[in-house]
């Protein structure tokens, strides 16, 4: 990464002035550049934008100081601006550091350690406005992804609802269709272990006097018998199983379910005929 030179531009309409500050930061890493009056500081600045700092003289001939940066501001607002003046009626110049368009106000003839103590500050304020700039942006950009991704976020999320609206109306037909069976359908899910659906025939089939809590432990809903022959149908779905209940005798066949249900399985108990007592 480049680092940007560290340039200052002087504007003074005295020539000793600008060669006593040349000569005053000759040993320190800045650029300097120099200007008679505020028509060629702004000149200059148009050709030079990055400049940094903005040293002005107050009373100048043609435009002050204070006007002058403000013309500064208005075209390079990231600037730091200090005026320099040898007069004491300072209350323009004050009124204009209150108003926040100035950084400083530097009386003449200023001490040197000070005046350079005051640039080397005005540096770091302008590198501390440009590193938050960069972070305010990069804020600005983290926040305008956030924004995109929560957008994106919420139309899956709201297809999915869809896609759950839609698969749930599916089961509630299919789930109206198996009440309405003549046989008896209870669901298996848990690799055949837990019962999770049982229609109003399986209820009657099996004397189940109020609904169970769902799922359900199968062995314990059926005899040791029905759940022999349910683990042979698992085994196996393409049999089919017989076993008698009381007067009846009761055909049990064994359906799987789509693959992405996996490991769910629907046992109907289909009555064949009714035993005759001899």
């Amino acid at each position: 990464m480049t680092t940007a030179p560290l340039r200052i531009l002087c504007v003074d309409d005295e020539e000793n002035v600008l060669r006593s500050l040349k000569r005053l930061f000759m040993d320190d890493p800045y650029e300097m550049l120099t200007a008679s009056s505020g028509t060629d500081g702004l000149t200059l600045l148009r050709e030079n934008p990055s400049v940094q700092i903005v040293l002005s003289d107050y009373r100048m001939p043609g435009m002050n100081g204070v006007d002058f940066l403000r013309e500064v501001r208005m075209l390079c607002p990231d600037t730091v601006r200090i005026v320099l003046s040898g007069y004491a009626d300072t209350s323009t110049v004050v009124a204009a550091i209150n108003e926040g368009r100035i950084y400083k106000f530097i009386p003449k003839p200023w001490n040197d350690d000070e005046l350079r103590v005051t640039i080397a500050n005005a540096f770091e304020r302008h590198a501390l406005h440009e590193q938050n700039a960069h972070l305010a942006e990069e804020l600005k950009k983290k926040n305008e992804e956030l924004l995109a991704f929560n957008t994106i976020l919420k139309e899956r999320i709201t297809e999915k609802i869809g896609d759950l609206e839609k698969k749930n109306k599916n089961l509630m037909v299919q789930c109206a269709m198996l009440r309405q069976l003549p046989c008896a359908v209870v669901g298996l899910t848990g690799k055949g272990l837990l019962v999770f659906y049982y229609n109003d025939q399986a209820m009657r089939l099996f004397s189940w006097n109020s609904p169970e809590t769902l799922p359900h432990k199968r062995a314990e809903l059926f005899s040791h018998e029905i759940n022999t022959a349910i683990d042979e149908l698992i085994a196996d779905a393409s049999k089919s199983k017989s076993i008698c209940m009381n007067t009846m005798r009761i055909r049990m066949q064994c359906a799987c379910l789509a693959p992405d249900e996996q490991g769910q399985t629907m046992i109907m108990f289909i009555q064949e005929h009714t035993s005759t007592s001899q």
